[in-house]
């Protein structure tokens, strides 16, 4: 599959870029990390603090495709957004993340308080690495 078939299947539409949404959503990214990080891992937690996580690198990806254009209205599509642009590790690493965070919200997944701690940093470096290199000036 292709960044393209979700263009064609209506998944993905062309929009005007809008910096100043772009702005309003690194803000909510740096205000949510900021209170995420304050939560404590634990056995009840681990589920939704891991998915919290994800919605954050997601919502990176949405102010990065707003900036090139898009409006991408599926989870997926995101994963061939990053390879589009060149990004192939950081797509399988984010489609890992996207696998996970659907079998904790769809499926009832457990998710270990080890495997959260993991993901999370790995989550973390993704979201900064990719604010510096795609939306820095912006910030």
């Amino acid at each position: 599959m292709r960044f393209k078939d979700f263009i064609d299947k209506e998944l993905v539409r062309r929009t005007s870029k809008d910096i100043a949404l772009v702005k309003s959503l690194i803000n909510n990214i740096k205000r949510d990390m900021v209170f995420l990080d304050s939560l404590e891992i634990n056995e009840n937690s681990s589920r939704k603090i891991m998915a919290n996580y994800y919605d954050s690198l997601r919502e990176v990806l949405e102010a990065i495709s707003i900036m090139d254009g898009f409006k991408i209205y599926s989870h997926e599509a995101f994963t061939y957004f990053l390879k589009e642009k060149g990004e192939e590790v950081l797509s399988i690493k984010f489609d890992r993340f996207r696998k996970i965070r659907n079998l904790i919200n769809y499926y009832g997944k457990d998710i270990s308080i080890e495997e959260t701690k993991d993901n999370i940093e790995e989550i973390k470096n993704m979201i900064k690495s990719l604010i510096e290199k795609y939306l820095g000036g912006l910030e």
